[in-house]
């Protein structure tokens, strides 16, 4: 046999099996039907779910699941985490049992309410810093800051903006966001995949850890018992404090649609606080469902800084429990603002 036969009749046998294996892939008889307009649904509506059966088979019984839960053909939305969810449904009929599938996506039901604010006081911060995120331990401010051969990890004194503590990120690392737990200090890198783990006080790196599936790292706060990761997208992370595994996430969504650039982020009362990137405001955020239930401008505080050529956006966002209130700064800003927020 010559080459070109013995090609060809390779080239003829993959074709043959290809068109076996996809004869052999059954449509589906059944699909999901739901009230959700083009794919969209708010959370105050009842998700209605039926079957539109294709070739009228004699169906027992239908068991539906949302996003693995299992639920009812009529289900009250407003406990469930909104953004883009599947709907499974699974059938039995004639001895047999089939499963199909559907998106939906979940919208707030409620606009967001919007914030301005009320600068409290200024104080003195690096110019230097590519801030990536800030949060207070005690009265004691920490900051974590960016850029590949300068990323750092800082104590400071906030009021005079003086430097308690620094280590340096090795070159190959670009520092992210941080938050500080059971006397731990929790920092991320950027495309890595890694994050570090400190002594509050002394600064020793105690551990490392790799993200799941989160490709990047950007933000982090907690709220006592589960730290919060941002990646740069509409997801925000649940990570166990112990193991730093990736439990579940939340999507953030308006009224409107997904918001995406969550960046660094702050636990305030019970709500996330998280900057956007390359945006002037901060989102507020319900942690059970992913909300947005406020935003707050900050756009005019980028003019009281000192205009130079490395000056870049927003972001820093800090709780202070002894003074209760939140400080903002920026990415080489020269300030660090004490602010108060006020509903408009």
């Amino acid at each position: 046999m010559n080459t070109y036969k013995y090609l060809t009749i390779i080239f003829l046998s993959g074709i043959l099996m290809s068109c076996g294996s996809n004869s052999g892939q059954k449509k589906s008889d059944f699909t999901i039907e739901t009230n959700a307009e083009k794919g969209n649904i708010s959370n105050n509506k009842t998700l209605k779910l039926s079957l539109e059966n294709k070739k009228n088979h004699t169906i027992d019984s239908v068991i539906y699941t949302l996003e693995g839960n299992r639920t009812t053909d009529n289900f009250i939305l407003k406990n469930v985490k909104l953004g883009k969810q599947t709907i499974e449904a699974t059938v039995y009929f004639n001895g047999e049992k089939e499963v199909t599938t559907s998106a939906i996506t979940i919208l707030n039901s409620d606009t967001p309410k919007v914030y301005t604010y009320k600068i409290i006081n200024e104080y003195p911060h690096d110019i230097t810093s590519y801030t990536q995120g800030i949060e207070f331990f005690g009265d004691t401010l920490y900051e974590s800051t960016g850029q590949y051969k300068e990323s750092k990890l800082r104590k400071l004194d906030y009021k005079t903006g003086k430097v308690i503590k620094n280590i340096n990120l090795a070159d190959e690392y670009f520092g992210e966001g941080l938050t500080i737990l059971n006397n731990k200090v929790y920092q991320l890198t950027w495309q890595e995949g890694t994050g570090f783990v400190y002594d509050v006080n002394t600064f020793e790196k105690l551990s490392s850890f790799k993200y799941g599936n989160s490709k990047q790292g950007w933000g982090l706060c907690n709220n006592d018992k589960i730290i919060y990761k941002s990646d740069g997208t509409e997801k925000i992370w649940l990570l166990d404090p112990e193991t730093l595994i990736e439990q579940e996430f939340i999507q953030v969504y308006t009224n409107k649609g997904k918001i995406i650039g969550i960046n660094e982020m702050e636990w305030i009362d019970g709500k996330i606080y998280a900057n956007r990137y390359q945006k002037n405001g901060v989102a507020i955020i319900n942690p059970k469902n992913g909300a947005v239930i406020g935003v707050i401008d900050f756009t005019p505080l980028k003019k009281k800084v000192k205009q130079h050529e490395g000056l870049d956006v927003l972001n820093g966002i800090a709780y202070n429990p002894k003074t209760k209130t939140i400080f903002v700064t920026g990415k080489r800003w020269d300030k660090l603002f004490e602010v108060e927020i006020i509903e408009k």
